[in-house]
């Protein structure tokens, strides 16, 4: 190719459109740039060894190891201090492969996506709690339902005036009693709601010997059977 541009009797600049090549990638190849001549200067400004073990050992201090870079830097430069910029804490931090978070906190939790199946009814239950729009502006009913997986058959449901944990035992109480549900045979999968996740709630599940399954945190699509009704509740024709 370096030929062709060479030998073109056409303009450099014609002779490139008709090869599809970029003018500079043209003269690169016809005047290839020679190799690298020594390495590259050390700048003056460069901090010494000393001056960066300095810094590391004042970010690693009982002081600052809680601290981001500005505010040790900010703190320092307070009182008469200068190590180095802002920037050069970050690149320092960078290279010793502590440029993550240095607090010790808590790591993101996990949550592995809940996947039931039910072979019969009564194996797998869904329930979570809806609000109902009345007539006066600002006002609301609270409907709790609750649905088996296998057959979409609505179990039980009650509506109320407010939501909390003891109306979520009553009514979940009541409807494993009403279908008289074996010791260790069920799994209740409901979202992270208060009403749900609260102590009493969670503790009756356990006196009944039935299994809890939650949704991810954040994520309404885990529990997809007790939404898919609630839609068909609100927006089927009167």
């Amino acid at each position: 190719m370096t030929a062709l541009v060479i030998d073109s009797p056409l303009p450099r600049t014609r002779s490139c459109a008709a090869l599809g090549l970029v003018r500079a990638t043209a003269y690169r190849l016809i005047r290839p740039r020679g190799p690298r001549q020594g390495p590259r200067p050390v700048s003056h400004r460069r901090l010494s060894e000393a001056q960066r073990d300095a810094i590391l050992e004042m970010l690693h201090s009982e002081r600052f190891c809680e601290q981001t870079p500005a505010h040790a830097y900010h703190a320092l430069l307070s009182e008469g201090c200068y190590l180095g910029s802002i920037r050069t804490f970050q690149r320092l931090l960078k290279a010793a492969g502590e440029s993550r978070e240095r607090r010790p906190i808590r790591p993101a939790q996990q949550h592995a996506v809940p996947r039931l199946q039910a072979t019969q009814p009564n194996q797998v239950w869904t329930w979570d709690i809806t609000k109902l729009a009345q007539h006066q502006r600002g006002k609301w009913l609270y409907l709790f339902m609750l649905i088996d997986l296998y057959s979409r058959y609505v179990v039980g449901w009650m509506v109320a005036e407010t939501e909390n944990s003891a109306l979520s035992c009553r009514f979940v109480g009541s409807c494993v009693a009403h279908q008289q549900i074996a010791p260790n045979s069920l799994t209740v999968h409901q979202d992270r709601g208060a009403p749900m996740t609260a102590h009493n709630f969670i503790g009756l599940l356990g006196e009944l010997n039935v299994d809890v399954s939650h949704s991810r945190p954040r994520v309404s699509n885990d529990n997809p059977f007790s939404e898919a009704h609630f839609k068909t509740l609100k927006t089927q024709p009167d």
